[in-house]
């Protein structure tokens, strides 16, 4: 964890932004995978993290900004959990650990928010995202469960935003270290993926080595030949001379801060010339995006600029015609490109969301646009220094989206579709990279991963 003054920090500054009322937070539980010991892997809800720093099951806390107290609640180890998982510190010993003093058991957790209901106190919590956290919200709180997301506190979600967004030195050090992993999981990917291989080979060895360095993917491996698939999960293609894979994939770090990077490998170490002007597109729409990032700049443009790049390069190979703003203005882009070019990152891959998309990635002045190709767009509002944000731009061939689009004669003005035809079964493109916002501009993060042409094609032949 960080040193206590981190966190004490943090909890300070949420108190002075929150300025009255009970901020209760609620940490995960374990979670049983098929009977009640043998549970998921355990991962602590990041907000909890964030503020608390402990990284351990069955705790709750509670801020009170009028009295200027805080507490953890949880239960010491019995001699039962001494047997089965060895000796650990006290709850005390943790708590000062991360600069609190006060403990005391869930039973009277439940006791100080009776009290705090009985005086009419304000009482704020968090959007819950897991069953057990709305049964327990509706327990402590009396609220009834479907009630409970729009019963969330709005100041404690922007405040809690507000101080996640900007990254701190010791976060960006985490964020790195997550990189450092990621960079020898796409080295390794693009090395090993050979023609005649399974797709899950891969995945084992990248995954493999993720755990052999103890610490967690951050998100489920994207690794597929059907790259068109935005979020593809399944692994059990044969991967083929001349097909393209998608690899999307990261790690975290021992604080557990995400690493998100995206590269397209060539089966078999070659991109085909049709391969290569639609992968020299994407690369192109992602350099130019990433030169767009600083400071002020809304992230909604960002997006803009590498929708016109792709509709412009997909318009010299005949696939696209017309004015190039006017396509991007119609959303004729969104048949082949239809999500957003990045997101948020830090200690969730996609930052936060489980506060709200609109509000981490919109604000009053900007809302989100509800047309086809832009509602999938995580962030659109201004970004500031300390923001840690994903370029990720693709270039995506469905299959079923283009006969939709075509038997509507959607944006024909706009779209070739004869010429798109011929293109239905080469999959997909993403290219993604993690960045720092910085005074005046941006800052790439971690080491450099191999994504020109010649680069790829050399690392995938060796």
């Amino acid at each position: 964890m960080f040193p206590a003054r981190v966190y004490v920090e943090r909890r300070n500054q949420l108190r002075r932004d929150t300025q009255t009322g009970l901020l209760l937070f609620l940490g995960h539980g374990e979670s049983p995978m098929n009977y009640p010991d043998n549970a998921y892997p355990f991962r602590q809800d990041s907000s909890f993290l964030y503020f608390f720093g402990l990284d351990a099951p069955g705790l709750a806390a509670l801020l009170d900004s009028d009295e200027n107290t805080e507490t953890i609640f949880g239960a010491e180890l019995t001699v039962d959990d001494i047997v089965w998982s060895g000796p650990q510190p006290s709850l005390r010993e943790r708590c000062e650990q991360v600069g609190i003093q006060a403990t005391g058991s869930l039973d009277a957790l439940v006791a100080v928010l009776q009290k705090a209901r009985r005086q009419g106190r304000r009482i704020h919590f968090l959007p819950p995202y897991r069953a057990e956290h709305v049964l327990r919200l509706n327990h402590l709180l009396g609220i009834a469960p479907d009630a409970l997301k729009d019963c969330a506190s709005v100041p404690l979600i922007r405040a809690v935003i507000a101080q996640r967004s900007v990254k701190s030195p010791e976060e960006i050090g985490e964020i790195e270290a997550a990189l450092d992993i990621a960079h020898e999981m796409h080295t390794v990917a693009m090395r090993s993926a050979r023609p005649g291989m399974l797709e899950q080979e891969i995945v084992g060895a990248v995954e493999g080595l993720v755990l052999s360095r103890g610490v967690s993917v951050s998100f489920p491996t994207i690794f597929s030949v059907r790259g068109e698939v935005l979020h593809n999960h399944s692994h059990d293609n044969v991967m083929n001379a001349g097909d393209l894979a998608v690899h999307d994939s990261g790690a975290e770090s021992p604080l557990h801060y995400a690493s998100d990077i995206t590269r397209t490998i060539p089966i078999g170490g070659r991109f085909s010339r049709k391969q290569k002007d639609i992968y020299s597109i994407v690369l192109e729409a992602q350099t130019r995006a990433i030169e767009a990032v600083k400071p002020g700049v809304e992230f909604r443009d960002v997006h803009r600029l590498a929708c016109r790049r792709i509709v412009a390069g997909l318009k010299d190979l005949g696939l696209m015609k017309g004015d190039v703003e006017e396509a991007v203005e119609a959303g004729a882009h969104a048949l082949f490109f239809p999500c957003g070019v990045g997101h948020m990152m830090g200690l969730d891959v996609h930052d936060m969301e489980a506060l709200g998309e609109d509000y981490v990635g919109y604000s009053e002045a900007i809302s989100r646009n509800p047309a086809f190709g832009w509602k999938s767009l995580r962030l659109a509002k201004a970004v500031e220094p300390g923001f840690v944000v994903t370029v990720e731009p693709g270039i995506y061939f469905i299959s079923e989206l283009i006969d939709r689009w075509r038997s509507e004669n959607r944006c024909s003005e706009f779209i070739n579709y004869d010429v798109v035809e011929k293109y239905k079964d080469f999959g997909g493109i993403r290219i993604e990279d993690d960045l720092l916002v910085v005074e005046g501009g941006h800052r790439l993060l971690g080491k450099r991963i191999s994504k020109t042409v010649d680069e790829v094609e050399t690392l995938s032949s060796e």
